[in-house]
Formats: structure tokens, C-alpha cells, sequence
């Protein structure tokens, strides 16, 4: 079907359907400059810790090795080891764990907390190698290409701009002692990052707009399937059940209206009722009614008030109304059982006739 033709925005229920299919619009790109912002962020509050921690940490290395024998034993190793785990630990942990956060809330804020397994089994059609080489080559993959190189030119024309104006004063800071040297120059990285991590931000502001109408896109339906789905689906529950039950209702009063029509009712005394029609129109005699208990009872009380003949046959009422359906004919195993039944009807209307 032609792109063309889907001119409808989706329904509620294709977006749902869409969604435990796991197709929903996420840009990766919203996590990445997330991830890199919190990370900045976490540096530049626990730079200070970080740096503290590192110097004392190179301080106990150095002094494990700078005693005779002690680094090559096992617990020199051991106490090496140790030195090293503890500091990565206060020093990495924390800003990895922001890390991880950021990136939790970012994917979360893009497609909710509900999770979407359906993604996850095993399709044969994403191994499919020629679909893949469509990929790899087809149109998409060139956009895709172009949208990185953009997206690396824009990130690394950020950064040139916060590198570009400190060019001159690198000069000057010839001779500056390691500890002043170090301070400028992280600070001078933590300027670019947050100039690239800004404009990375922006990208991907973008990049989630146009993920946003690219997905839209590929959720609109044709006018049929709006119309097929809202005849489908388009009415609550609560409707469609008020609905079916109007119907039954009315049914019902048809089926009671056509009771005083029939030759005969069958009935099970305490149970069944079926009432039968035969006008010679149709091969065999027709159901116009049946019921169980409260409607079994009233069919028969319509009966009596319209001299329609009541037959007590237990076995022949419930093989009516086990086999047959309203507005059918009996079904042929059971023309014997119902002709005697009938002519036994009709004998008795004639002696009525001529007792009158």
C-alpha cells in the first residue's frame, strides 16, 4: 500500500498495539548528551574529592613500592590492589553511578517505565541478509551517515570555539607551577566539554523533534483502517455491552411474539420449552422459540393463553433445544419423533373441532 494513502493520524489503540510491538520514538542521542551533562556535572562537584583521593592514593603506591622487597610480596600486592580498587571506587563509582542514573531517566522519559518484551524474541527477519544490506546501503544509512558528520561537526566546532580563544594565552602559562598548571588546565577542559555537551544537548533536542514526526509518520493509517477499527474497537465495553443486551432483549420479545403462531409446544415440565411451526412452506417443521427455566416458563404461560397445544416429552424438549437454533428446521434425526407429536396435535384438533 502507498505511503501516499496514509493520510490519518493513528488511533489510541495503533498506538498501543505500536508500542508492545516496541516501536515508539527515542532519539540515542537524548541519553548520550544527558549522560555526558551529568557526568560533567558530577566531576565538577566532586572534582576536588576526586583529585584529593588520587593523590593520596599515588601516595600509598609510592610508598608500598619504595620499601625493599615489599611491593613484590604478596602483601605488598595485595595492599597495591587494595589502594587501587578503594580509589576507583571513591572516585569513579560515584560519577559512573550518575552516569548510569541520567541514563536510566533518559530512556525512561522517552518511552514511560512500561517495558516492551515483544523486541526482545527472536525474529529471523532482522538476520535476514539482504534486508540487511538494504540497510547498510539503502537511503536511510546515507541520512544516518550525514546526520553524524553533522552532528561531529557541530559538536567539534563547540569545542574549537572554547579552544580557539585560549590559543594565545597558553604562552604565558610557561613556568606556572604543576599544581597552578594542572588547575588551569582543567579548567580549560571542563570548558570545552561543557561548550561540546551543550551543543550536543541542542542536537539532540533536535534530533528527538524529528524522531517525534518520523515516527508519527509511520503510524498514519489509511482512511479504511481508521474505519475498520473504530467499527472494530471504536465503542467502551461498557457500550458494547449495553448494547448486546438491548439486542438479546429484543430478541427475546420476538421470540415471545411468535409463540402464539406455532402448532405446538415441547416442553420438559420443570426446564425446557421448545415451540414448533409447521405451515407446510419449508421442508420440516420450524423453531420459532425455545428456552430454559424462566423463559421455558414463560413461553409456556404465552402458550396457554393462546390455546397453543403444551406436550410433555422431556427427552424430545431437550434434543430440540440442544440441537436446534431459532428460525431453523428440526434436524432430520429427529422428523419421526416431532411428526408423532404433531399428528398427535392435529387429532386432537379435529375431535375438539367436531366436539364444537
Amino acid at each position: 500500500m502507498a505511503r501516499d494513502d496514509r493520510t490519518e493520524k493513528p488511533t489510541p489503540r495503533r498506538r498501543q498495539r505500536a508500542r508492545k510491538e516496541g516501536q515508539f520514538a527515542r532519539s540515542a542521542d537524548v541519553g548520550g548528551s544527558l549522560v555526558l551533562a551529568a557526568g560533567l556535572f558530577a566531576i565538577t562537584l566532586l572534582g576536588p574529592a576526586v583529585v584529593s583521593s588520587t593523590g593520596n592514593a599515588f601516595r600509598e603506591i609510592f610508598g608500598e613500592i619504595a620499601m625493599p622487597g615489599r611491593a613484590v610480596t604478596a602483601g605488598g600486592l595485595h595492599a597495591l590492589l587494595e589502594v587501587g580498587l578503594t580509589t576507583i571506587g571513591y572516585t569513579v563509582g560515584p560519577i559512573a553511578l550518575v552516569c548510569l542514573l541520567a541514563g536510566l531517566l533518559a530512556g525512561a522519559g522517552q518511552v514511560g517505565f512500561r517495558p516492551a518484551p515483544r523486541p526482545l524474541k527472536l525474529d529471523f527477519k532482522r538476520i535476514n541478509p539482504v534486508s540487511g544490506a538494504r540497510n547498510l546501503f539503502g537511503p536511510n544509512a546515507v541520512f544516518e551517515t550525514l546526520k553524524a558528520l553533522t552532528k561531529l561537526s557541530v559538536v567539534g566546532g563547540a569545542a574549537a570555539l572554547a579552544i580557539v580563544p585560549g590559543m594565545n594565552a597558553l604562552a604565558a602559562e610557561v613556568g606556572l607551577p604543576p599544581g597552578l598548571l594542572g588547575k588551569t588546565m582543567g579548567n580549560r577542559g571542563m570548558a570545552i566539554a561543557q561548550h561540546a555537551a551543550f551543543a550536543y544537548l541542542v542536537i539532540a533536542v533536535l534530533d528527538y523533534v524529528w524522531q517525534r514526526h518520523r515516527h508519527e509518520r509511520a503510524l498514519r493509517m489509511t482512511k479504511q483502517e481508521v474505519k475498520d477499527e473504530m467499527r472494530q474497537y471504536g465503542l467502551p465495553a461498557e457500550v458494547k455491552t449495553a448494547l448486546r443486551r438491548r439486542q438479546a432483549q429484543a430478541a427475546r420479545k420476538r421470540m415471545m411474539a411468535a409463540v402464539p403462531t406455532a402448532d405446538v409446544v415441547i416442553a420438559n415440565p420443570t426446564h425446557f420449552a421448545v415451540a414448533l411451526r409447521y405451515d407446510g412452506s419449508r421442508t420440516a417443521p420450524e423453531v420459532v422459540a425455545k428456552g430454559q427455566d424462566l423463559i421455558a416458563l414463560q413461553i409456556r404461560r404465552i402458550a396457554e393463553e393462546h390455546d397453543v397445544p403444551i406436550v410433555h416429552q422431556p427427552p424430545l424438549a431437550r434434543a430440540l433445544h440442544a440441537s436446534c437454533e431459532i428460525g431453523h428446521t428440526i434436524p432430520e434425526e429427529l422428523y419421526a419423533a416431532v411428526a408423532r407429536v404433531l399428528a398427535f396435535v392435529y387429532r386432537l384438533a379435529r375431535k375438539r373441532r367436531y366436539a364444537a
